[in-house]
């Protein structure tokens, strides 16, 4: 069998104009001989009256657990029974499965369950049967047969999960935008549909913050080297996403993706002895963890310790610091821009370049660091749209631009 997965996200599914289309999908792969398995996600988004927000409506600010899971997956499986009852009236048989009958085995961890295994054997037999399986994403089973979900945006770590485990020809995630951008084209001129991109690549942008691909789906595909696509569902176009993508160190940048509403923490402390310094910095660490705050941009030096953390959760650093004699500094209303690009790495004078257009531009670079193919500034939020043009069109990334 030349198995294929097509995942459809809520937007793809939210009315019966757009179920008809994502089912023209399968339908395309069908008559090109492949054998489709379907992820599906709940219908639409709040308020729409089965989206995963609309249901967790219904329980508030309900603590994590088995009961929440079980209303939370709800969702994805109204989903499948409609879609695949829908297929079945155009003519293509399909039966609707919920991550336990398709062999997801999950832990434990309600809310943001972590796959341990997919036994591909029910799928299989599904397709052997001559129905194409139409599976609910973002959930899956403990071995007791507890339903748990995978955390927000789950689906298209299903999709893969699923797609890994059956040895797939390919992964087609369908969205509301024709695949990777090379920036937010709501906020930056120019922007585009990139036409490849590597798997490293897609780690780093859905990790800092681009949206059309979870960022767990993102390693995974990476780590079990599954090729996968994202398309818009109307045009059935997108980005290819494997690392036969071409690197071209004269275009080192390939896009950038922005995380607003971060704050930037400052810590100081004014000892001299390496011994002690070195204490304090992994005391600051442990005490931020141990609140369960996530940090990012993470600098430890003899100036200190710099990170920032979600403006939402800022407001937790500074009781987790209380009693540490040290000097905190925080500064609200950051944004994270980060420049991303196979084609950087061993390419000198890319961070001058980036230095270079946000300075020019009179945006004021708060912090920074970098890794092997990403380069992250932080800056105040009210400039970031302007720092993130003079990036897109410094580095050339407008179909047809020039670098400079």
């Amino acid at each position: 069998m030349n198995v294929v997965v097509l995942k459809f996200g809520g937007s793809s599914l939210a009315t019966h104009e757009l179920r008809e289309i994502a089912a023209s999908r399968v339908l395309d792969a069908v008559r090109r001989g492949d054998s489709p398995v379907v992820v599906c996600s709940a219908m639409g988004r709040a308020p729409d009256p089965y989206a995963t927000d609309s249901l967790a409506d219904l329980l508030g600010p309900a603590r994590s657990g088995a009961n929440r899971d079980l209303l939370l997956a709800c969702g994805e499986v109204i989903a499948c029974a409609v879609f695949a009852e829908l297929l079945c009236a155009l003519g293509i048989p399909a039966q609707a499965m919920s991550g336990m009958q398709a062999g997801i085995t999950t832990d434990d961890e309600y809310g943001d369950a972590e796959i341990v295994e997919v036994d591909p054997q029910p799928i299989r037999a599904v397709l052997a049967s001559g129905a194409v399986p139409v599976v609910t994403g973002f959930q899956g089973g403990t071995r007791d047969g507890s339903t748990t979900t995978l955390g927000r945006g789950g689906s298209d770590l299903t999709a893969v999960a699923l797609g890994d485990a059956l040895g797939a020809h390919s992964v087609e995630i369908f969205t509301d935008v024709s695949g990777v951008m090379t920036a937010d084209p709501r906020r930056v001129a120019g922007a585009h549909p990139l036409d490849r991109a590597t798997q490293a690549e897609l780690v780093e942008l859905a990790g800092n913050g681009a949206k059309v691909m979870h960022h767990k789906a993102a390693e995974l595909a990476h780590a079990t080297r599954t090729p996968y696509m994202v398309k818009g569902l109307r045009s059935g176009v997108g980005t290819t996403i494997d690392d036969n993508a071409p690197v071209d160190a004269d275009r080192p940048v390939t896009g950038l993706t922005v995380l607003r509403d971060v704050t930037f923490c400052r810590i100081i402390q004014g000892l001299t002895d390496d011994l002690d310094r070195a204490d304090v910095d992994r005391d600051v660490l442990e005490r931020v963890a141990e609140r369960g705050i996530s940090i990012d941009m993470v600098n430890v030096n003899d100036a200190g310790v710099f990170f920032i953390v979600d403006d939402e959760h800022a407001d937790a650093v500074r009781p987790a610091l209380a009693d540490l004699n040290l000097a905190l500094r925080m500064r609200p209303h950051c944004a994270k821009i980060s420049v991303v690009g196979a084609g950087m790495r061993g390419t000198p004078g890319v961070i001058y370049r980036v230095v270079k257009a946000v300075t020019d531009a009179d945006v004021e670079i708060i912090h920074s660091t970098d890794s092997n193919i990403t380069i992250s500034i932080l800056v105040p939020a009210d400039q970031s749209l302007t720092a993130e043009q003079a990036l897109h069109d410094t580095f050339g990334l407008g179909r047809g631009a020039i670098a400079r």
